[in-house]
């Protein structure tokens, strides 16, 4: 009889380290010296901790007044941690203790984080780092500068990591909703969620762009003489383009739609509160997995929360500390359409096709996907009180779905279910975050680790399907 081995691979190695530090991030806000309040429970601090290094910014028990500064700090630290991504400790792991990886895991731990294999792995892992640091340092200065007498140096740092990390944990019960008018911390905030939800390597080569357009701005325009430029123009490579002009098509569109529905219900005869464009374009990009909002989102309109929740699905880039089914998996998955639409036999962005492999898991995700999140809100209506008749219901089934999409897709945003969630309802939302944050082609592949290759094939037989 063979027997079983249970070997750590480059692929269930983050999955371990996750769940070690989600299980010290109970251990340490359950203890008396993190709470500002008499007593918390294992429940609330398993369901904080994960949130926290999930970078969702769903919570039980409110951050700010249930947590000393300590236990702030705990959360904050778990944000960070969870904030750089799952494949960037892993990669960054191996790197360090030099150990061989094998290429098929190699190619696993990068595609998350490295698009272009031609530049040095431990090169771009460092770049990571140092841009995170300094990215969340500028964003604090500048949310403390916005709001000096309102925003402490602490709640800066804070609300500067959360922004970036895409995280949307707030030290204010209503989020940012005090600040819904100010341009000044508005705009601060969406940059830091905006750059947070591109991906690592698109921020570093983002950068490195500016760098060299400056300079060649400089050097030809402060030329002597009419001798011809040494070096070209740069350019941003294909993938970075995809990624930025797609997020640009679903910020702005996602924010015009917002206010558009919220300015038109102002004008039915029920009525409606109604948002300006500011916050329109807020709400657009929190749903990048951010989490953050400036408006009570229980008062906005069935029409604008069904377009949060396409782009809260969608979610930011891959690599990202963002969550979702991913930017880049949206653009191949609509080339995919377009293609079949056209009768192409390749999915076509710009210059290049994309290869059919990514095709193949971009729909393996969104397949895993939909069917997590339908699971989900099916056990999420036995456990909340969704067995009842429907005219009972009311908005109970907007809500389960608002929680299950948030919750996986690692936004944070929330019809004000969280709160008042079951004992089963707050596991399946903790599962719920944990599988979002790894995401599912993460999770397969850590299963196919351990399987056997078959050397064989089935026949096949042709099947009637449509």
């Amino acid at each position: 009889m063979r027997k079983l081995t249970f070997r750590v691979t480059p692929i269930t190695l983050p999955i371990l380290l996750f769940a070690g530090a989600i299980l010290c991030g109970t251990l340490l806000l359950h203890c008396r010296a993190a709470l500002a309040v008499e007593s918390l429970s294992w429940l609330d601090a398993l369901f904080t901790a994960t949130s926290a290094i999930c970078v969702t910014g769903l919570a039980t028990v409110d951050t700010g007044t249930t947590y000393s500064l300590f236990g702030q700090g705990v959360v904050l630290l778990l944000i960070q941690l969870g904030g750089l991504g799952i494949m960037t400790y892993t990669a960054l792991i191996y790197y360090l203790i030099r150990q061989r990886v094998a290429l098929n895991d190699r190619f696993v731990i990068g595609q998350g984080i490295q698009h272009d294999r031609s530049q040095p792995f431990g090169k771009l892992l460092v770049r990571i780092i140092i841009w995170t640091l300094v990215i969340e340092s500028l964003g604090t200065l500048m949310l403390y500068l916005a709001d000096p007498v309102g925003i402490t140096p602490f709640s800066a740092l804070f609300h500067a990591v959360s922004a970036f990390c895409n995280a949307g944990f707030s030290l204010y019960r209503d989020s940012l909703m005090h600040w819904s008018g100010d341009w000044a911390v508005n705009l601060v905030v969406m940059l830091l969620i905006i750059t947070g939800g591109l991906g690592f390597a698109v921020v570093v080569e983002f950068n490195g762009w500016i760098d060299d357009f400056s300079r060649y701005w400089f050097r030809r325009t402060f030329r002597r003489g009419r001798r011809p430029l040494t070096i070209q123009s740069p350019r941003l490579s294909w993938y970075s383009k995809i990624v930025l002009l797609t997020t640009a098509f679903l910020v702005l569109g996602g924010g015009l739609g917002i206010f558009f529905f919220e300015y038109w219900a102002v004008k039915q005869p029920y009525g409606g509160h109604g948002i300006g464009l500011l916050a329109g374009l807020f709400q657009s990009v929190t749903c990048r997995t951010a989490g953050f909002n400036t408006v009570d989102l229980r008062m906005m309109t069935n029409v604008s929360l069904y377009l949060m929740l396409i782009l809260m699905f969608i979610g930011g880039g891959s690599g990202s500390c963002a969550g979702g089914l991913k930017v880049g998996t949206f653009r191949v998955l609509i080339a995919f359409l377009t293609a079949q639409l056209k009768g192409r036999s390749q999915a076509v962005i710009g210059r290049f096709a994309v290869e059919k492999k990514i095709v193949h898991e971009a729909l393996v995700l969104l397949f895993f996907s939909v069917v997590i999140i339908f699971s989900a809100v099916f056990l999420l209506n036995i456990t909340e009180g969704g067995l009842v008749p429907h005219p009972l219901s009311r908005d109970l089934e907007l809500k389960i779905l608002f929680e299950t999409v948030s919750a996986y897709a690692t936004v944070g945003l929330s019809l004000g279910l969280t709160g008042s969630l079951t004992v089963l309802g707050k596991i399946i939302i903790i599962l719920l975050m944990f599988t979002g944050r790894l995401g599912p082609i993460v999770l397969v592949a850590a299963i196919q680790s351990y399987q056997k290759k078959e050397l064989f094939q089935w026949p096949e037989e042709h099947l009637l399907i449509g």
